[in-house]
């Protein structure tokens, strides 16, 4: 599988019921986007929900991004993942995290374990006894190095998510040559930098309630300081990409020149705004 330069990245939690999400993966392939990549988090089951979105596409592939390890066992996800190709031609990127504290003790009721260990055994459980496994598709949500050369060791490569061009160039390194970079990108084509950093703080305020990405943040040059009350201007306008089009496209750029194989658009809008949902999509398609 070869991915294509751009994605997008939207959570199906949001979309409601079978025919919004019909409507909207469909919009998303008629557009020409590559990927549409999607989490899972309290709502749709991802295996199940990705299914639906294959057998409504023709070429659109759909990735997990990201599937908690700790919502199914390796075999499972193993199946999963050769099942759903042989069903769909091939379309489906079996995306793994190891999600977070209050996801798999406080929903789930697991032990969260050490992260690049439980990563590490899992990927193995997936791959044990399965002659070339090594060429599946199935790539790694990683921030921090050890989880990246995870990724490169034991994967086709990484998820970065909630991440700047500086931290796309450090992860391309780490990866080395021949390995996915798949780099998600909130964005917002509101020019009045008000509303847009509002939309970026309402956004971004789960994520910085997470130790995972707080300690992301911290080790990719942002202070203590910068991570309070909401994040400052300048964690926003690094964590999100506003104003017009062309300066969006600017921002999208950065992540390729810094060695991105795929950049994923995450459209930021008002609750229920699928208009502008949608044209930021459609605006930003010919990245």
């Amino acid at each position: 599988m070869q991915l294509g330069r751009l994605g997008a990245w939207y959570s199906t939690d949001k979309l409601g019921g079978p025919q919004p999400i019909k409507a909207f993966v469909q919009t998303v392939e008629r557009l020409g986007y590559d990927t549409l990549w999607y989490p899972e988090s309290r709502g749709y089951e991802s295996l199940s929900v990705g299914g639906f979105m294959l057998a409504n596409t023709t070429k659109l592939k759909l990735g997990s991004s990201i599937a908690s390890i700790y919502a199914r066992d390796a075999f499972t996800s193993r199946r999963g993942l050769l099942s759903l190709q042989a069903l769909y031609g091939d379309r489906f990127i079996l995306g793994l995290g190891v999600s977070h504290v209050p996801m798999v003790e406080g929903v789930r009721g697991h032990t969260y374990e050490r992260p690049v260990p439980a990563m590490r055994a899992y990927l193995d459980g997936i791959a044990k006894g399965e002659a070339g496994s090594d060429t599946w598709p199935v790539a790694i949500a990683a921030l921090g190095p050890l989880m990246l050369k995870l990724s490169a060791s034991h994967s086709r490569g990484a998820l970065p998510y909630n991440t700047t061009p500086q931290h796309t160039a450090e992860a391309a390194r780490i990866l080395g040559p021949g390995k996915w970079l798949v780099a998600e990108q909130k964005v917002t084509l509101e020019t009045n930098a008000a509303k847009a950093r509002a939309l970026g703080r309402k956004e971004l305020s789960r994520y910085l309630a997470l130790d995972n990405y707080r300690n992301n943040f911290l080790r990719i040059g942002f202070s203590e300081a910068e991570l309070a009350n909401g994040g400052s201007d300048r964690f926003i306008d690094a964590m999100m990409l506003w104003g017009t089009a062309d300066k969006v496209r600017e921002g999208l750029r950065a992540h390729f020149a810094a060695g991105a194989t795929q950049v994923c658009i995450q459209p930021v809008h008002e609750d229920g705004d699928t208009a502008t949902r949608d044209r930021i999509l459609t605006e930003l398609a010919d990245t």
